[in-house]
């Protein structure tokens, strides 16, 4: 399966959970090298919380963004009043996000999230959409 097909499919696979957790969501159709424009993967809101979000994925290999990508995000974010978060997804994981800030950026101004920082440091989308609050074992 193509890289584009199976990113085409963790995003569709991500608004359907955003979308079962009481969002109204969208997928950007025209996100990435589709358009001039700067919009994010996917855009979700409740009333209260509203984010757009850059979705990535990999089968277990670090996930990079380059920073254009993020200064996109931050910078859409910011014009539309929404939270800017990054969304990785590593197979047989679940999605984790993380505010741009929280982001390693590389020497090269790039942006990357390991699996072990996702699993570690990341909120889960429960955690996300406001329905628990992850509990760690460094705060315990």
């Amino acid at each position: 399966m193509s890289a584009n097909r199976k990113g085409d499919r963790r995003e569709r696979e991500l608004v359907n959970e955003l979308d079962a957790a009481g969002f109204a969501v969208m997928r950007a159709p025209a996100s990435g090298s589709a358009t001039e424009r700067d919009l994010p993967d996917v855009l979700a809101g409740d009333g209260e919380r509203f984010f757009a979000i850059e979705a990535k994925s990999s089968a277990g290999d670090p996930i990079y963004l380059s920073g254009e990508e993020v200064e996109s995000l931050i910078y859409f974010a910011r014009n539309f009043g929404a939270n800017a978060r990054i969304a990785v997804r590593f197979d047989r994981e679940d999605w984790y996000f993380f505010h741009p800030g929280d982001c390693h950026v590389t020497d090269g101004g790039n942006y990357r999230v390991k699996k072990e920082t996702a699993l570690a440091d990341g909120t889960d989308l429960d955690e996300l959409v406001g329905h628990s609050t992850q509990a760690r074992l460094d705060d315990a």
